[in-house]
């Protein structure tokens, strides 16, 4: 069986200057902004790929503007569709998509899924009728506005643990992807939780195309940051995001 590898990204931008524009604001997200010519090259790295290469999966999170103005036109040009997990809570503020476009990219064969209601807060900490309520009314919104079932979420900031997939699970989600840098899968009551390999504003089209090919040292790198960014978390708590942002205010937003 060929195997899934999942990169995930958030928004692309026209400048660096833009990127207020399109999703949530502030340094710490800056950090996710890509160039609209650097998602170019990124596109024509995976299209590159040598034979044998792994299946990818492009996803992106926050459902900023970008979305649709910039991320899904370059993704169709490369004859590519894109997982877009939207907050819902936002649709249809400043910065982030609307109904209509929603609906649209759905149109056009986009696979369009939840990112929770809220967007906020360590969703494994959630009391189970709260948590359970982020997926619903989520994937009850978007289904109303697709018209199609929704079957694919991803876990908001990365926070995952096993109750978030029952939850999921519950409200009808069959996948669920968190930020944890692998490929190997696994089910929890039903719902198949799947592993991605964040993109960031700096990571570069070699980078990208090393990961889409596979490259076992490329996928420690990320599997080593990763696990010690979420002991980080376990140690910091409540702090961690405070410290994050702190680190991003003090850096002015360009990535760690």
């Amino acid at each position: 069986m060929r195997r899934v590898i999942v990169l995930c990204y958030h928004d692309v931008v026209g400048a660096p200057a833009s990127g207020a524009a399109s999703g949530f604001s502030g340094p710490d997200t800056a950090s996710y902004k890509l160039d609209r010519a650097e998602f170019r090259r990124h596109l024509e790295a995976i299209a590159a790929g040598p034979p044998g290469s792994p299946e990818v999966r492009l996803t992106f999170d926050d459902g900023g503007v970008s979305t649709y103005t910039e991320i899904a036109p370059l993704l169709e040009e490369f004859n590519r569709w894109g997982y877009f997990f939207i907050p819902t809570s936002f649709i249809g503020t400043p910065g982030f998509l609307a109904k209509w476009q929603i609906r649209d990219l759905s149109l056009r064969g986009h696979v369009i899924g939840s990112h929770s209601r809220s967007h906020r807060g360590r969703m494994p900490g959630f009391a189970w009728e709260r948590l359970a309520a982020e997926w619903i009314d989520s994937v009850a919104a978007l289904a109303d506005i697709t018209g199609q079932a929704i079957t694919s979420a991803a876990a908001p900031s990365g926070f995952y643990a096993p109750r978030v997939a029952e939850a999921a699970a519950c409200a009808g989600i069959r996948e669920l992807f968190t930020l944890e840098p692998t490929l190997r899968t696994h089910a929890v009551a039903g719902c198949v939780v799947r592993g991605r390999y964040l993109i960031k504003r700096h990571t570069s089209a070699s980078t990208v195309a090393r990961l889409a090919a596979g490259a076992p040292v490329e996928r420690g790198r990320q599997f080593v940051f990763w696990n010690v960014k979420k002991a980080a978390r376990t140690v910091l708590g409540s702090a961690y995001p405070r410290l994050r942002k702190s680190y991003f205010a003090w850096q002015g937003g360009p990535d760690a």
